[in-house]
Parts: C-alpha cells; structure tokens; sequence
C-alpha cells in the first residue's frame, strides 16, 4: 500500500488565503511552527467560518442564515416550540448615504448590527440580509415576549448616536415585521419570510420606527396526529406544508412588493 503523500507547505498557494483571514479579527490564524496537516486545516476552517459573515458588519450573511431558517423550520415542525423571525430594515437609509457619504453608511450599518447582536440571545442568529436589511432568528421565544423583544430591539437602535465623524452623530431609526413558524407543521423559508415581510413593509408604510408582528397561527394537532408526523419528517419526505391565508396569497407577487424607504 502506498504511503499517503506527504503536504509540502512551500507546494501550495496559501498566501493569499492567509492575506484573507488577516482582514477578521476573529481569525487565528495558523502558525508555521503547527504540523503540516494541522497548518492547513486551520486555515480551511478559518476561510469555512469566514464564508458564513458578512464582511462589513461581522453578522451571518444572507446563504448562512437561510440554512439556519431552514433547519429552524423543521425544528418547529418536530417539537412544536415557538420560533420566531424578525426582519428589520433602516428607515431613510438612503438619505444617510447622500447627506453624509457611503463610508457613513457603512459605519451606521456597523453600529446597528454590534446592537442588534447585544439585543438578543447567545442561542439567537442574526444576519445582514442585504443592503440595509437584517434579519433574526429567536428559536424558542414564547408568543407572550415577541413584541416585547422587537420593541427593546427598535428602541435600542433609536436611542443610539452613531459617529460618523468627530463632530457628527447621526440617528436612525428602524422599522420591524416578525412572523411566528406555524407549530407541528413544516412551513418553507419562502413563506416564512414572506410573512415577515407583509409585517415589515406595514411597518414602514404606517410610518415606520414601529413593530408589527404576524399573529401565531394556531393550528389544532391531536397527539396521533403529532406522531404521525414524525414519520415522514425524519424519513425525509414532505410533511404537510402551511397554507397562507387571504392577506398572503394576495402578495404572491409577494416578496417582490416594493418597500418604501
């Protein structure tokens, strides 16, 4: 049997990798002195949780927070625990970005992702969605506390000075939708955040710096009915998948509404 071959650092392209992982904090990055193996599986696992971040605001990025959405679905599914996703997007963005420059809008979409981060649980997943949208994931949050977190989430935003230069704070406010994922019944991301949307883009067009949050759909469950369902989740295949009511239905057109800035 022949040996396996042995990696010769100076044979493989790694400076640019390294180069890479210098520009996050939060790397380690590797040291010439670790074992050949153990030299280039840092860097692998490095550059792995570099390709789940955002660049600008070190939060998940939009693919990795999907597969958490995803994988959040079928949680649900199986235990029946609330979940609930919030989307969140900076009312009047656009006009931070023309009045003070785009490095000032950078510099706000930093503050408010390091405060929404500080607004929720270790357990909780929070990602840039894109341009000045984000998003959250609170698995586990009863009905009861919904609100009540989104409202400490938006007054925290509205109460920061962000700034922007030595002589400038800016403040912004954000507006908030949430939708709870149906209990006992494996939903799709789709439908999922566009629940979240409707709420959302009411909230902005009700005058924004304010929270909606979708109703928990109660759907009744008997106990054989619960078993049942287990079967075909943990076997893979498709389990029941929510229908939308009237108000969502009507917005298939849906997640392409236009949101008012």
């Amino acid at each position: 049997m022949n040996a396996s071959p042995v990696i010769q650092l100076q044979d493989l392209r790694l400076d640019d990798a390294r180069a890479l992982l210098g520009h996050d904090p939060s790397s380690r990055l590797p040291v010439a002195e670790e074992s050949s193996t153990a030299y280039v599986q840092t860097i692998i696992d490095n550059l792995c949780e570099l390709s789940l971040k955002d660049p600008l605001t070190g939060l998940s990025n939009r693919r990795h927070f999907r597969n958490v959405l995803s994988r959040e679905i079928d949680s649900v599914a199986r235990s029946g625990e609330s979940a609930l996703l919030l989307m969140l997007d900076i009312d009047h963005f656009k006009n931070v970005n023309d009045t003070y420059g785009h490095l000032a809008g950078d510099q706000v979409l930093q503050a408010i992702a390091k405060c929404l981060a500080a607004c929720v649980r270790p357990m909780d997943t929070v990602a840039r969605y894109g341009g000045e949208e984000f998003a959250a994931i609170l698995p586990n949050c009863p009905v009861s506390f919904g609100l009540i977190v989104a409202e400490r989430i938006r007054e925290a935003i509205a109460d920061l000075y962000i700034s922007v230069s030595p002589l400038l704070n800016v403040r912004v406010t954000v507006s908030i939708g949430g939708a709870y994922a149906p209990e006992w019944v494996r939903s799709t991301t789709s439908l999922w955040t566009d629940r979240a949307d409707i709420q959302l883009y009411r909230a902005k067009s009700e005058g924004r710096n304010r929270v909606f949050i979708d109703e928990q759909q109660v759907i009744s469950v008997s106990a054989e009915e619960k078993s049942m369902l287990f079967g075909p989740l943990s076997m893979g295949d498709p389990a029941w998948i929510e229908s939308i009511s009237g108000d969502v239905s009507g917005s298939s057109n849906g997640s392409a509404m236009n949101r008012v800035n």
